[in-house]
Formats: structure tokens, C-alpha cells, sequence
């Protein structure tokens, strides 16, 4: 068993008050949760208007299926949100025997 995890580090520069973040951050926690079975949650940065920090895991027997499949996230919630910057993300496959 494996456990894939990314730390993924947002922008959001037209964002003016955290209510505005957290209607952005709820909607991409929702549409990526649902589309990629995944759990994700903002992890830091929860009091800053225009950062956010997401938490992602995903649990499977492959740690290259693992890390595809946070790769697709990433990938996704770049291409899909145009209000959204990527700043850096990191992704760590971490097994259990």
C-alpha cells in the first residue's frame, strides 16, 4: 500500500477578501475531490487573502498510479481555474509495508 500526498501552494490575485477564497478554494475542493476520488483540504495559509495551501492524498497499491493521478490534479486545477496561480507543489509517494 501506498500513500501519495501533494502540497500545492496558490495564488489567487484578483481574490480581494477571504470570503472571496474560500468560495474559489471550496469550489476547486469539491469538482477535485469528485473527479478524482481524492481528499483534499486547505492546509495553511488560511487567514491570507490572496495564498492558499491545499492538501491532497490518495491511497492505492501503485505508487506510479498514485503519483499520476496528483499529477492530473495539479494539472487540472491549472488549466481549469484561470484565477488560480500555481506557485509550487510537491508531491511525495510514501509506502507502508
Amino acid at each position: 500500500m501506498n500513500l501519495g500526498v501533494c502540497k500545492l501552494r496558490l495564488r489567487l490575485p484578483e481574490n480581494q477578501s477571504l470570503k472571496g477564497k474560500r468560495k474559489v478554494l471550496q469550489s476547486i475542493i469539491s469538482r477535485v475531490g469528485s473527479s478524482y476520488n481524492v481528499a483534499i483540504a486547505e492546509v495553511d495559509d488560511q487567514d491570507t487573502w490572496q495564498l492558499a495551501t491545499l492538501g491532497i492524498a490518495c491511497v492505492g497499491n501503485d505508487a506510479q498510479q498514485n503519483n499520476r493521478v496528483l499529477s492530473k490534479v495539479v494539472e487540472h486545477i491549472s488549466q481549469s481555474r484561470l484565477d488560480v496561480e500555481i506557485l509550487d507543489y510537491e508531491i511525495e509517494i510514501i509506502p507502508f509495508p
